[in-house]
């Protein structure tokens, strides 16, 4: 690994980051209580991280510097949720503005100046910025960088001529960020009072430690998050605001919106006017939109005025009295995730409650956090893809704070997720119940058919658009030129390992006959071997196999 901010390296810093986050996002929100108490800051800011990363990874294999910094960037804004993540946008938008060229990626000056501007455009798109924050401790960071840039000689060159990177100013960065976390404490009076660290400021520590492991390829075995402020007594708890407190603005509201530039200020004034918390972030005609108020049509209605506003999200922010969503009936129930009609009636003749994604995307956080509380008070949810399984964690933390008990069945394939059903028994103890699901979608291997849209670098070699992929478990397996025979390859690998049941879920695309052709080879190659064939009506694969 070199000391350089290349393509490469946002590619696995974005993607580092969001796992870390992943893990330590319930700490992260245990220490929310500022702007409000809503318990939601970790939660936002893995998410705006995860929209991120998957805006990197779905760039082409070869894709430049610039491009992975483009798309981090472009990813963080559309994605951002929550205060804190609409200002982690703005921070990486400032460092790809610096160190986003070939020509800056690797050097260290330039990283330092990277992470002064940052912190510029990032205070300068809150409204009113607060001492103690996730802005404080980015002004630590950005002066422990340049701190170190100054302190240290210039480095000399290695005999193949490459000078030493940006490593150790995003080390002194990061540590700078630490010391700046503990201080946050006292100073701001809430935080003081509940004896925690700023939320959205443990969430940058996370984030530049993540950082310097990609630069340095030392890789913690876990990202540290404060449980509490110095001085808090062991098994304290952070608290909330205190009873006699203003409650503060009833909604949070966040909308993309598409703008001319000149429009913004206008903007800013008339949102500053309805509530606080207010960030601006973006530019080039798309920006991100946030603010807590107590008139939420009004907030939409400036929007309106100043552009199109786009993906409207308005969150309650003191619902139940204390933030906490009350499941609304008792009972047992299955929530799974799915994009395709025949996958849906499936899981709902299973007796599960369907959500429905748009094919590629991921359902809202909110509609499917809805969708949990109103199933039951014991949840076992099916995420069925990779891209929504983070999503599912974050559902089910909300929906726990209602009291319901939440298990997230780890499936990354609607053939596993159907797997999980078709053991589920409300009958069963909860714990029993979701340790059988887990079970049977752990047992379960998953393949897929893709038509590859254009050329690209393999697990399986050189693919080019019309190719058909075979994948397994997620990989790419081999390549071939028709359905039908890619799809028998991919069945004898698989049953390779021993297999009794094999599910075959044809796609709209899927050839005329497929299935049965499948099931022909199965009779003759494996007529020991149940099979199963149903109608998915997905679109992206022409099919999809599971072995159990």
């Amino acid at each position: 690994m070199g000391e350089i901010l290349d393509g490469a390296a946002v590619r696995r810093w974005s993607r580092l980051a969001a796992d870390a986050l992943g893990r330590t996002r319930g700490e992260i929100d245990a220490l929310n209580v500022f702007p409000v108490p809503d318990g939601d800051t970790g939660t936002n800011l893995h998410l705006t991280v995860l929209a991120a990363a998957d805006a990197v990874s779905g760039l082409p294999g070869d894709a430049g510097t610039a491009e992975a910094w483009r798309a981090l960037v472009q990813g963080a804004l559309v994605g951002a949720r929550g205060n804190s993540g609409v200002i982690l946008s703005q921070i990486l938008r400032g460092l790809a503005e610096i160190v986003g060229r070939p020509e800056t990626c690797a050097d260290r000056e330039a990283f330092a100046e990277a992470l002064g501007y940052a912190a510029v455009l990032a205070g300068n798109a809150v409204e009113h910025p607060v001492e103690g924050t996730i802005l404080s401790v980015l002004d630590a960071a950005a002066d422990a960088a340049s701190a170190a840039v100054a302190g240290e000689p210039e480095p000399r060159a290695d005999p193949a001529g490459t000078r030493a990177g940006p490593a150790g100013v995003a080390r002194a960065a990061a540590s700078g960020a630490r010391r700046a976390l503990r201080r946050t404490t006292a100073q701001l009076e809430v935080l003081e009072r509940n004896g925690v660290v700023d939320a959205g400021a443990a969430g940058l520590c996370v984030v530049l430690d993540a950082l310097v492991a990609v630069l340095t390829d030392e890789y913690p075995e876990r990202y540290e998050v404060p449980a509490r402020a110095a001085g808090q007594a062991a098994g304290q708890a952070p608290g909330r605001d205190g009873p006699d407190d203003p409650p503060g603005p009833g909604y949070e509201v966040m909308y993309l919106l598409d703008a001319v530039d000149d429009s913004v200020p206008g903007l800013r004034a008339a949102l500053d006017g309805l509530g606080d918390s207010l960030v601006v972030v973006g530019g080039g005609g798309l920006w991100n939109v946030h603010v807590h108020t107590d008139d939420a049509g009004a907030a939409i209605e400036a929007g309106l005025s100043a552009g199109r506003p786009h993906r409207v999200r308005v969150t309650c922010l003191h619902a139940g009295g204390g933030g906490r969503p009350q499941a609304p009936c008792a009972g047992r129930a299955v929530v799974a995730v799915t994009a395709a009609e025949g996958l849906a009636a499936l899981f709902e003749s299973g007796g599960a409650r369907v959500v429905r994604r748009e094919p590629g995307g991921v359902p809202p956080l909110a509609v499917l956090a809805e969708a949990i509380l109103a199933a039951g008070d014991e949840v076992a949810v099916l995420p069925n893809e990779p891209e929504v399984l983070a999503l599912a964690e974050a559902a089910a933390e909300r929906a726990r704070e209602g009291g319901a008990r939440i298990a997230v069945v780890p499936s990354k394939a609607s053939v596993q997720g159907l797997a999980a059903l078709a053991v589920h028994d409300p009958l069963r103890r909860f714990d029993e119940d979701v340790i059988a699901m887990v079970r049977a979608a752990g047992a379960t291997r998953s393949g897929q058919l893709e038509v590859a849209a254009e050329e690209a670098v393999t697990s399986a070699g050189l693919c080019r658009p019309g190719d058909v992929l075979g994948l397994i478990d997620g990989d790419v397996a081999m390549i071939g030129a028709g359905v039908a025979e890619v799809a028998r390859k991919v069945l004898d690998r698989m049953l390779s390992g021993g297999g009794e049941l094999v599910t075959l879920i044809s796609g709209t695309y899927a050839p005329g006959g497929l299935a049965e052709e499948l099931e022909a080879h199965l009779r003759e190659a494996r007529p020991d071997v149940e099979v199963v064939v149903y109608d998915g009506g997905q679109v992206r694969f022409p099919l999809l196999i599971g072995v159990e």
